[in-house]
């Protein structure tokens, strides 16, 4: 069944076949960089949700988006002609090489599956990185984007440690940071990175956003 989501000027159409919008793309979709006239790539779009996300703080961007599922793929391209963007979804593995070009993107951003496979985490099947590991996407990640360009995701707080290992193998120092937590008495569910490809070293570790603050 599909329904739909306001999203300030553009609707977005959903289906309960795919995953859907939530709290981290909105909050990844503030948290990233992003400048007029920018090519940007969303690793894993599923509907678009990102890519109409990012449009609402910038609408004159270039976008492509990845998807492995066909249908979901679909979905998003309509979304994105339904609300009068231009913009190019395609089909297929994000680690496929021969997909796009490399070094061309300003920004590359993704809301990957973020919980070990076999961990006995309570994130249902979407959730798993099972079919990509954070070092296969951060390698994508650091093909597409161009020197001097970014990468921002959504993570958990506990596998920092081999996030940040992956950026560094593709060539993407991390340079900005934020904890996501939903009160100031819980510990942080995930947690927002944006990392620059062949940047000097120096991280910006943000205040935690707690979202009893805003309700967002």
């Amino acid at each position: 069944m599909e329904s739909r989501e306001y999203l300030g000027q553009y609707t977005l159409t959903q289906s309960d076949e795919y995953f859907k919008l939530g709290r981290d793309s909105v909050l990844l979709s503030r948290f990233c960089t992003l400048r007029p006239n920018w090519m940007v790539c969303d690793l894993g779009c599923g509907v678009g949700s990102l890519l109409l996300l990012l449009s609402q703080r910038e609408e004159r961007l270039h976008r492509v988006g990845i998807e492995q599922n066909p249908g979901a793929a679909d979905l998003a391209r309509r979304n994105l002609t339904e609300n009068g963007l231009e913009g190019e979804v395609l089909t297929g593995d994000l680690r496929d090489s021969s997909l796009l070009p490399g070094d061309r993107f300003h920004l590359v951003v993704s809301n990957p599956p973020y919980f070990r496979a076999g961990s006995g985490k309570s994130g249902g099947m979407a959730r798993m990185d099972d079919t990509c590991s954070v070092t296969e996407l951060c390698r994508s990640a650091g093909r597409l984007v161009r020197t001097g360009g970014r990468f921002a995701l959504v993570y958990r707080p506990e596998r920092l440690a081999e996030l940040f290992a992956a950026l560094l193998e593709a060539r993407i120092q991390p340079k900005r940071m934020q904890l996501l937590s939903y009160r100031i008495d819980h510990s942080p569910y995930a947690v927002l990175v944006e990392g620059v490809k062949d940047g000097g070293p120096g991280l910006e570790i943000l205040p935690t956003h707690y979202q009893e603050q805003t309700g967002k």
